[in-house]
């Protein structure tokens, strides 16, 4: 449905080192990066990281939250230790969520400028 998503940050290099570390474990690099943007993807851009002066301020009652696709559980797994590891915050260790399925395997973060993330994996064990 969606082409990309853009976000903006307020440091670009710090959203560089979690960004190519979390999404790096689900094997998703930065295609595309100048002094005041980073793009990542696998193939083509996806997500697009800007530096802006008033990026969306955090709001954990807001529901908003970027669902990334996972191809193992085992990255899942990888994202979010890489991700708290790179200066995020832990919002939900991975594990399945059967109230959601029976095969939803995901693990949730929160990134330094407190956009929630959350990686998942359907497949079965």
């Amino acid at each position: 449905m969606f082409d990309h998503i853009s976000i903006g940050v307020r440091e670009l290099a710090r959203s560089r080192r979690f960004y190519d570390a979390a999404l790096g474990a689900l094997g998703l690099s930065c295609l595309s990066n100048d002094e005041s943007s980073l793009g990542y993807g696998k193939g083509a851009v996806g997500l697009w990281i800007g530096v802006a002066a008033a990026p969306v301020p955090p709001n954990p009652g807001s529901n908003l939250h970027f669902c990334f696709a996972a191809p193992t559980r085992a990255s899942v797994d990888a994202f979010h230790a890489a991700a708290l590891r790179a200066g995020g915050s832990d919002n939900g260790a991975p594990g399945l969520r059967e109230d959601y399925g029976s095969n939803y395997y995901a693990a949730f973060v929160v990134d330094p400028d407190g956009y929630r993330l959350e990686a998942y994996c359907g497949a079965p064990a």
